[in-house]
């Protein structure tokens, strides 16, 4: 059998000795190009029909996820076929609006960009990301990225893994550490120990004044629990994913104080392509000489 890979046409610039069909993000999948299909690339942040397409590839081999999350994935991943995530390609860019999210939060620049329509000058003294505690909460790539970021800003930056490790808490130390730390930044991947973690407890345990950060899964927090804590004033966030997701344009979390909310960006900026391309043809190669894939999850 000879491999054949089916893209979306934002990857139309890889190059790789195995045929490529490349298809609109929109329209219709040649139905001859699913039944050769051995590599499949999903859409970026795509609706679930295109990872569904899956169930219609009868030859597909392996599955290369362009985002680092994949549990949206694993209900559509037929059996025997390998999923790959994109683990390295967002680093960059979710770090960046990590950075963006703190700082924005705590010097208050989204509630200046609101006075700019208003014609409002007001000076006042805000926190500065400066002497702060951070924890960030993952000890992944993503998490290492904004680790390296954070330390020029003059802060501290504590680490919590699945497990302990050379410059990484364990999650045992989580309640403790939790009172103690001025910023919180979730870099976790989405399942079953994950979901909810982010309860009223957790966010009980946190510091009066604290920022609450999500860029991993909307899910990994509950939002009744950070609504409360927002609508008391007692704690801030800056959030780049929600629960649900998209934010119905009624949602309470829209208007809760202390709250900045970005639309799920973090890994989609400029810097994104040039990286899911060279992924992608590594992939592609490795796969033409028989090497094992990276970035294997299934």
């Amino acid at each position: 059998m000879s491999d054949f890979a089916l893209l979306p046409a934002g990857l139309g610039e890889v190059t790789s000795s195995i045929p490529m069909f490349v298809y609109p993000d929109d329209g219709e999948v040649d139905p001859v190009a699913l039944e050769a299909a051995t590599f499949f690339v999903p859409v970026y942040m795509g609706p679930a029909a295109n990872l569904a397409l899956m169930g219609r590839m009868p030859q597909l081999r392996v599955c290369q996820l362009l985002t680092a999350g994949f549990d949206n994935a694993l209900a559509h991943l037929p059996v025997g076929v390998t999923l790959c995530n994109a683990s390295g390609v967002h680093d960059a860019s979710t770090a960046e609006l990590t950075l963006g999210l703190i700082i924005a939060n705590l010097r208050g620049l989204d509630d200046a960009a609101r006075d700019m329509q208003q014609g409002i000058w007001r000076h006042r003294r805000l926190p500065a990301l400066a002497d702060k505690l951070v924890l960030v909460i993952g000890a992944g790539g993503v998490a290492q990225a904004i680790r390296r970021r954070l330390e020029p800003f003059e802060v501290k930056v504590i680490m919590i893994g699945r497990t302990a490790r050379d410059g990484v808490r364990g999650m045992a130390e989580l309640d403790a550490l939790l009172p103690t730390v001025d910023v919180v930044v979730l870099v976790v991947p989405l399942d079953a120990t994950t979901t909810g973690m982010v309860d009223a407890h957790f966010l009980a345990k946190m510091k009066d004044g604290a920022l609450l950060v999500n860029v991993a899964r909307g899910k990994v927090v509950q939002t009744d629990a950070l609504l409360a804590e927002l609508t008391s004033g007692r704690l801030r966030a800056s959030l780049d994913v929600t629960d649900p997701e998209p934010l119905p344009q009624d949602h309470p979390l829209w208007s809760a104080p202390g709250l900045l909310i970005s639309p799920h960006v973090g890994g989609n900026s400029s810097a994104f392509l040039p990286r899911a391309r060279r992924l992608v043809s590594q992939q592609l190669e490795r796969l033409a000489t028989g090497q094992e894939l990276v970035n294997r999850v299934a």
